[in-house]
């Protein structure tokens, strides 16, 4: 595993333990088919929750929620649509697109998370 995809795995699973002691189910990590990839899939009440971490190192000359592109967000929606379609969820549950960024202050991460961060 190369040292991006170990930082990006270290950040999701601080991500997931944030996202659970505030209520979430995780139901999926890294769902992933032809169209892409999401990094989380959660139950939230009555919604369900496709979310996208980022993360960078502090003083990183990019904000990790700036990093966020118009194509991954086209991406995201599709990979969520066709989840939604696989499990015959589709038009039948409420659906909410997260992001939850974390900066990394040394070994310490700062986390912020934005609910329906992305609109469809």
């Amino acid at each position: 595993m190369n040292d991006r995809r170990r930082k990006g795995q270290k950040a999701e699973d601080v991500v997931e333990t944030f996202l659970r002691a505030r209520g979430l189910e995780i139901v999926e990590r890294n769902f992933s088919n032809s169209l892409g990839e999401v990094d989380i899939i959660a139950r939230d009440g009555k919604y369900i929750v496709f979310v996208e971490v980022r993360s960078s190192s502090e003083g990183f000359m990019v904000h990790p929620l700036e990093s966020i592109t118009k194509r991954k967000l086209s991406r995201i929606v599709k990979v969520a649509t066709s989840y939604l379609k696989s499990k015959g969820l589709l038009n039948k549950v409420s659906v909410r697109f997260d992001v939850v960024t974390v900066v990394w202050h040394e070994e310490d991460p700062e986390l912020k998370w934005i609910k329906g961060a992305i609109i469809t």
